[in-house]
């Protein structure tokens, strides 16, 4: 295959992908009648909870039991457990952070589409704390006893949670859970718990430091079992018995293997968001985008002139790339991903003003138009990678170091990004390389060079 016919092959694969995203970016194009309309319209892009309205849910995590050292992989815990919660459930594209403000920790949850907000606690409050704790008292339990009168401290002294401490070791460590049925007796159903590495040896540290003794087990602050170690248990396995029905077991091994939160919470705001205020945020800034596009449209066309057209259909590619990614890979939109959108629309243009620049300099010298250009790909390469490299860099520590919000407008610019070096250096390239010929020799005006300023 000689490169004529290589350029050919290019030119017709963009065509086709020109086709392919402009239906799935716009699939009212054909028929809605057709099969192809209604395999498009499966797809749609995912809206993020300011536009589509929701519920916002925020958690205040006490984590005074906790080791300072394991702070920070607790949050991390709750807020992976919260994730799998709320997808068990239906929820589209939850959003849950967590966030820092002075010594308080926060979860932080939204719930695109979600209109009912008592479900959506519900959702969030069923998924159980579970604690392994050692007989004791917590010396913040102990204050509290210590502030009360003689008669109401012997009455609360009795209640099972000011009889243990606590351990470290809770439902952030379990691995597994299943129902069994115990061997002796009637055979009745009984949880089965396996530990991961952390939670084995914690639990054999527990075992073996209460031999003899019992240990309690709660789930959401309440005892279920308080069994006595006969041994130390080494193997990370422990069983939950109890007058559990068979349903009952079932939903507590589903809750737990969904997630056992590791530190407890408790609901400190509530908001519901309107879904008209997104709708209206959302036209104004489409409004934005259009008159973007429009602007960079003539700009091009007039300092670039024929360069510019070509920029321009490219530019339209690009859009529905982006589209087509945005539907495709699930990605949620929110208001600051559509500005970071909106704004990668002129960056998109950016390296091909750097290369036609360069290639209005070497016409200047002298070049044909054809040479100018591949002139102009070579030499504008440099500042185009370099460019977009620190812009990558910008986007990706924006979406590592940001929460909420500011991911949506990194992750919105990344891709922009990513797809505006390949739209510029390869659906440009081709285009204009299969479009020039010598039919545009000696007719400089059309790339917005004077005669009069070509050095003979």
């Amino acid at each position: 295959m000689n490169i004529k016919q290589k350029l050919q092959l290019k030119f017709a694969g963009i065509v086709v992908l020109a086709v392919f995203v402009g239906l799935v970016s716009y699939p009212q194009a054909v028929s809605k009648v057709t099969p192809v309309y209604n395999l498009l319209n499966k797809t749609k892009i995912k809206l993020g909870l300011d536009l589509q309205g929701g519920i916002h849910l925020e958690y205040k995590a006490d984590v005074s039991q906790l080791d300072p050292s394991k702070i920070t992989d607790a949050m991390q815990g709750a807020q992976d457990v919260i994730e799998r919660r709320v997808n068990a459930f239906g929820v589209s594209e939850p959003l849950v952070y967590t966030t820092k403000s002075g010594s308080e920790y926060r979860v932080n949850v939204d719930l695109p589409g979600v209109k009912d907000i008592e479900q959506a606690k519900q959702q969030i409050k069923e998924t159980p704390l579970l604690e392994f704790k050692e007989e004791g008292i917590d010396p913040q339990a102990q204050q509290f006893l210590d502030s009360l009168d003689a008669q109401t401290r012997q009455t609360v002294e009795n209640y099972p949670q000011f009889k243990y401490k606590s351990t470290g070791l809770t439902g952030r460590n379990l691995k597994n859970a299943s129902v069994t049925f115990q061997s002796q007796g009637l055979g009745e159903p009984q949880i089965s718990l396996q530990f991961d590495s952390e939670g084995t040896k914690l639990f054999a540290d527990l075992t073996k430091k209460n031999l003899g003794k019992t240990i309690g087990i709660f789930l959401d602050g309440n005892l279920i079992e308080a069994p006595t170690v006969q041994a130390e248990i080494t193997n990370g396995e422990a069983v939950i018995t109890g007058s559990f029905t068979l349903q009952a077991a079932k939903d507590l091994v589903q809750k737990l293997n969904t997630g056992a939160l590791p530190v407890p919470l408790s609901l400190v705001s509530q908001q519901s968001v309107e879904a008209t205020l997104g709708a209206d945020s959302l036209r104004k800034i489409l409004v934005a985008g259009i008159i973007a596009g429009v602007a960079v449209v003539v700009f091009m066309l007039l300092f670039y002139r024929f360069l510019g057209l070509v920029a321009s259909l490219a530019l339209l590619i690009y859009t529905g790339l982006m589209i087509t990614i945005f539907k495709f890979f699930g990605i949620t939109l929110t208001l600051p991903g559509i500005a970071g959108f909106v704004l990668s629309i002129g960056m998109a243009v950016d390296a091909n003003i750097l290369i036609f620049e360069r290639t209005k300099e070497e016409i200047r010298h002298g070049r044909t138009i054809a040479n100018s250009l591949d002139e102009g790909f070579k030499r504008a390469w440099t500042s185009i990678r370099d460019g977009n490299i620190s812009s990558l860099l910008t986007a990706g520590i924006l979406y590592l170091m940001g929460t909420g919000f500011v991911k949506s407008f990194a992750a919105s610019l990344f891709i922009g990004v990513v797809v505006s070096m390949f739209t510029a250096v390869m659906i440009t390239r081709t285009m204009l390389k299969f479009i020039i010929s010598d039919w545009i020799h000696g007719r400089v005006w059309m790339v917005g060079v004077r005669k009069k300023d070509i050095k003979q």
